[in-house]
């Protein structure tokens, strides 16, 4: 009978803090990233304007503390790939990197 208890206290005990440190987790990750103050939409207009013609290859969101909140764009012209990141509080262009496509299909870029 006594060991019945103790597994009842210890299992409520347990319940507690596993409810409990979910909603500290929610609390904390729901906060911890605000939303950009330009959209993806901007980004990806800003990004063309540095490249006209280019079609977005991917676009990525980097929110890693303010100074690294960016927009971090793909895009392609031709047989050229162009890495543009963009400020998500500022809207201007922080990085433009071109480089020539890889066209063989192979997932490398050699």
């Amino acid at each position: 009978m006594q060991i019945t208890k103790k597994f009842i206290v210890v299992g409520a005990g347990v319940v507690a803090l596993v409810a409990g440190g979910g909603a500290a987790f929610a609390a904390t990750s729901s906060s911890a990233a605000p939303a950009p103050k330009v959209t993806a939409e901007q980004a990806i207009q800003t990004a063309q304007k540095q490249v006209p013609g280019a079609w977005v290859d991917e676009l990525d969101h980097d929110s890693r503390g303010k100074q690294a909140d960016t927009w971090e764009l793909e895009l392609v012209k031709g047989a050229e790939r162009h890495e543009v990141d963009v400020d998500a509080a500022t809207g201007k262009v922080t990085k433009h990197e071109t480089e020539q496509a890889d066209n063989d299909d192979d997932g490398s870029d050699d």
